[in-house]
């Protein structure tokens, strides 16, 4: 009896832990991207917009060979409604394995690849301004990195596998790195070396895989910690200020697009495999969250880490997702979704439902 009332209580506190939300309807925009003809997209790693509305897709493709080698990722800009206008710095040598697209306040445009090893600053025009990091030369044999656990030391102004990039209200620049670091890194605004802080673990401060960063009007900096199913957030030194957790349960009646689909468990829900901030009513601001490859939702969810509403499912047919490896969301009620799984971005326009 004894033993029966302990788990009870051990289901019953973990259900308590768990939390709900409402579904958000929503449109899932269809054939918005007016692509060339004989052009697809390949898996999509990025995707941003700039102030006039533009979309910025950033996606790997088979250019050729492995991204130690050749490129493997081209960057294509779109018009306000979906119309081709251009490739942004195509051979780019940076360009190698896509990994996400940024647009800062000033319209440059950040290319973040993790195949090179490398985070790039283009004019709106798209011409090189700054770079960071440098890729293995190609003349001394490169390969790709290992993953030894606990990963040899960082070094300053270098990265091994970058994921993201945000700025602060200063023009301070932050970068997640990474898949084989395990830290973020801080530039000032004049591109100068900063500071770093974190290490790979699970304590607070410490990351496995920091995929995502983004930074609300406060300066307080987000981090994806997609590893360890969780959110960080810090200032702007590195202090850890707090973190949450989406435990919403997942649909198992769903399935996977890749692999099996699990039957049980909390393995990958609410792991933030993207992160992007957006202006709210009351002078308020929201966080989007989207996961990997299943259970596949997006969230929406206030800057305390409360769920507001969760926003489609996994699968393969629009309005559904899997591999939601970045988002931008121009405004509270529309958001741009990039599928590294599923090889497009769709357009969201969301509906709350009404009072």
């Amino acid at each position: 009896m004894k033993s029966c009332l302990i788990a009870l209580l051990v289901l019953t506190a973990q259900l308590a832990a768990q939390q709900s939300a409402p579904q958000i309807p929503f449109q899932s925009v269809p054939d918005f991207f007016k692509m060339p003809p004989g052009m697809n997209f390949g898996e999509v790693a990025g995707v941003a917009t700039n102030s006039q509305g533009h979309v910025f897709v950033f996606h790997r493709v088979a250019i050729g060979g492995p991204a130690f080698g050749p490129t493997a990722a081209m960057m294509h800009e779109f018009g306000p409604n979906g119309e081709f206008i251009r490739e942004v710095a195509p051979n780019l040598y940076a360009w190698a394995f896509a990994h996400s697209v940024r647009i800062d306040r000033n319209d440059n445009i950040w290319g973040i690849d993790k195949g090179s090893d490398m985070i790039v600053k283009l004019t709106p025009a798209g011409r090189v301004v700054w770079v960071f990091g440098r890729r293995k030369e190609s003349a001394d044999g490169a390969e790709p990195w290992e993953h030894p656990d606990p990963p040899a030391a960082p070094q300053d102004g270098r990265f091994r596998q970058p994921t993201d990039v945000a700025w602060d209200s200063q023009g301070n620049i932050y970068i997640t790195d990474g898949y084989v670091n395990s830290r973020v890194a801080k530039y000032d605004k004049n591109g100068d070396w900063a500071m770093q802080w974190g290490s790979k673990g699970t304590g607070d401060g410490q990351f496995n895989t920091p995929h995502s960063i983004a930074i609300d009007k406060n300066d307080n900096v987000y981090v994806g910690d997609r590893g360890n199913r969780r959110v960080q957030v810090f200032d702007t030194n590195g202090k850890f200020l707090r973190k949450f957790a989406v435990e919403v349960p997942p649909d198992f009646t769903t399935r996977a697009v890749n692999g099996a689909t699990p039957t049980s468990g909390m393995n990958g829900v609410g792991a933030p495999n993207s992160l992007c901030i957006a202006n709210a009513a009351n002078n308020t601001q929201v966080l989007f969250l989207g996961e990997s490859t299943w259970p596949g939702r997006i969230f929406k969810l206030g800057l305390d880490g409360k769920v507001l509403g969760v926003i489609g499912r996994s699968g393969r047919n629009m309005g559904q997702f899997s591999g939601a490896h970045a988002l931008a969301c121009p405004s509270e009620n529309e958001l741009f979704v990039g599928e590294t799984s599923n090889w497009r971005v769709q357009k969201l326009i969301l509906r709350p439902p009404q009072p």
